[in-house]
């Protein structure tokens, strides 16, 4: 059975699985700040895709990217919520998984657990800014637009998240 043609909204694209292919690793990076693992940022971005997929959506051209990372903001909030109603198992060690990989050498494995864990540690806030901006590479404007805050509040709080995490980094070197 064929299903039937979406019409096409004027000045919008589709988007489609091979659209969201192509922004699959800034949705993961944004999921692994947020959620500081990457067994639940894997888990993020499947459901934010199955949610994305489930219908239709029509976006102006150049969006893609910030509506994308707003669906894992959402699907990390609703794993949050899922979260706080059942007892949690115990966590796989995701450093011993990263280590067995073949592509990084082990200070750059040690290095970038330590930034995302630190990014898992600033307030909500702060962390959706810097997972947003510095994660996942919108702009300002693009940051603002997703978490409805004035720009400036976007630089603010951006220059406060990082600030924490060099310093949480400063704390954390031998």
């Amino acid at each position: 059975m064929r299903l039937p043609a979406v019409p096409r909204r004027a000045g919008k694209t589709r988007l489609d699985s091979s659209t969201l292919v192509e922004h699959l690793d800034v949705m993961y990076r944004a999921a692994l700040a947020m959620s500081g693992s990457s067994q639940d940022a894997q888990d993020i971005v499947q459901d934010a895709c199955v949610r994305v997929l489930s219908r239709p959506r029509h976006l102006e051209p150049g969006r893609e990217r910030a509506y994308l990372v707003t669906a894992v903001r959402h699907a990390w909030y609703d794993r949050l919520r899922a979260r706080s109603l059942r007892p949690q198992p115990a966590a796989l060690d995701d450093h011993e998984q990263a280590l067995a990989s073949p592509l990084p050498g082990p200070a750059e494995v040690a290095d970038s657990k330590r930034v995302y864990e630190a990014i898992s540690q600033l307030s909500d806030d702060h962390r959706l800014v810097v997972a947003a901006v510095d994660v996942a590479g919108l702009s300002y404007a693009e940051a603002a637009e997703m978490l409805d805050v004035p720009v400036g509040t976007v630089m603010s709080r951006l220059h406060r998240g990082r600030s924490r995490v060099a310093a949480a980094l400063g704390a954390a070197r031998p």
